[in-house]
C-alpha cells in the first residue's frame, strides 16, 4: 500500500548550476561534482531531492548554487 503513494506522489527536484571552477580543488570535490552530473562551468543538472543529493551538495557549496526548488 506504501508503494502505491509513492507513485502518485510528485518527485522534488532541485536545479543546481556550478558557478566554479574544480581546478586546483580536491580530488574528493571533483568526483563530487563528477557524481553530481556536473563538470564545466555554467553547467546545469535537474536533480532528485534525497538525502544523499542535498549531502553531495553541501560538501561543494562553494562551487555549486541551487538555482530553483520545484515540488
Amino acid at each position: 500500500m506504501a508503494d502505491e503513494t509513492e507513485k502518485t506522489l510528485p518527485k522534488k527536484t532541485l536545479v543546481v548550476r556550478q558557478i566554479r571552477s574544480a581546478n586546483r580543488r580536491p580530488a574528493i570535490q571533483t568526483a563530487t561534482l563528477k557524481g553530481l552530473g556536473l563538470g564545466k562551468m555554467h553547467r546545469t543538472r535537474t536533480l532528485e531531492d534525497t538525502p544523499s543529493v542535498r549531502g553531495m551538495i553541501r560538501s561543494i557549496q562553494h562551487l555549486v548554487e541551487i538555482v530553483e526548488e520545484s515540488k
